[in-house]
């Protein structure tokens, strides 16, 4: 039997050519194995690490193209050697004046330096008012006035000297102060940032005070010699220093240098250390160095910081202040931080 259809029905037939196979490969390099979809140049590159640049996409500048911002050049303030030359003379005749009184100083005549010390008061009222200028300036000033009039005031006729009560008014004052500036709604805006400026107004002039205070201890008025001579020495060579050669800058914004601060705490501890030589028991001269040098170096780095504040205070913006007691406001900063710093100075080595 035959069966009905043929036997190749059904089946493919061979082709004729050989049978399809993979492309052979490159002669002497193996085929690159494929384990994804065709990528195409430009993402290979964008994996090799730079990436393609979308469409509104800035083009991307390479890093040394990019400019990099210039650094701006601030430029020295000039320095005004009669200016120095003026603020050196009055330190000196601050010093003077306040060693002078402090001689005059006995017991039971105190009043004569009261009233010296009461005069430096009203002049750092003055300067530093007007140079900070706190909200209620006016109310500021006369609070700051009061408390320099009971402060000294309580420093003569306290029976025991001691500085409770100078504290008590320094913070009483303080506390008026605020109230005052608070009292007024254009005021009240700027209390809080004002608040620094009034204790250091309030807590100045008070300190002034403990002059009269360490007159009334037994080798007070030696002490007072000793650390305003330094103080005053100290401040005068730095602002003459200041007006030949004021280097190294501190900062280009402050007209002061590095040397003028160094030379007015090394001459003033010098200038210590000279009286303590002729001065009675209990000073001697390392004694009289080691005070002098305190007092010297606060009186110094005072005067400095003064500097720095005016320098901020015009690079905020602020318009500049009254020019005498901007110029005055140095010299008063370093003898009123001088003036507690020998009272302690006293305390602790004599």
């Amino acid at each position: 039997m035959f069966p009905s259809t043929s036997p190749d029905a059904g089946r493919e037939t061979w082709p004729d050519g050989p049978r399809p196979g993979p492309a052979a490969p490159t002669r002497g390099q193996p085929p690159a194995p494929r384990t994804g979809p065709a990528v195409a140049d430009g993402e290979r590159r964008e994996r090799g690490g730079l990436r393609r640049r979308r469409a509104g996409e800035p083009a991307r500048r390479s890093e040394d193209e990019i400019d990099e911002p210039e650094e701006e050049v601030v430029p020295p303030v000039e320095v005004h050697r009669p200016l120095a030359l003026t603020i050196a003379g009055f330190a000196a005749l601050l010093g003077v004046g306040l060693v002078l009184g402090a001689q005059t100083s006995g017991p039971g005549h105190r009043l004569p330096f009261a009233f010296i010390v009461f005069g430096v008061q009203l002049l750092f009222v003055l300067a530093w008012t007007m140079a900070m200028r706190p909200p209620a300036l006016l109310l500021v000033g006369g609070i700051s006035a009061v408390v320099a009039a009971l402060a000294d005031i309580a420093a003569v006729q306290t029976d025991i000297a001691g500085l409770a009560p100078l504290g008590y008014l320094a913070a009483g004052g303080f506390l008026a102060a605020v109230l005052g500036q608070l009292v007024r709604r254009v005021d009240r805006v700027r209390v809080t940032d004002s608040l620094g400026a009034t204790l250091l107004i309030v807590v100045g002039v008070v300190a002034f005070g403990t002059l009269i205070v360490l007159s009334r201890i037994p080798a007070g008025t030696q002490a007072i010699t000793v650390c305003l001579t330094a103080s005053g020495v100290a401040l005068t060579v730095a602002r003459l220093t200041d007006a030949v050669l004021p280097w190294p800058r501190l900062a280009p914004q402050v007209p002061r240098g590095a040397a003028g601060v160094v030379a007015g705490a090394m001459v003033g501890t010098l200038i210590s250390a000279l009286l303590g030589s002729y001065l009675v028991a209990p000073f001697t001269p390392t004694r009289a160095a080691v005070i002098g040098l305190v007092a010297a170096v606060t009186a110094v780095l005072s005067d400095l910081a003064v500097g720095y504040a005016e320098a901020g205070r015009l690079m905020a913006g602020e318009p500049p202040t009254m020019w005498v007691a901007r110029h005055m406001q140095g010299p008063l900063g370093g003898f009123a931080l001088a003036a507690p710093a020998a009272y302690a100075m006293c305390m602790l080595f004599l």
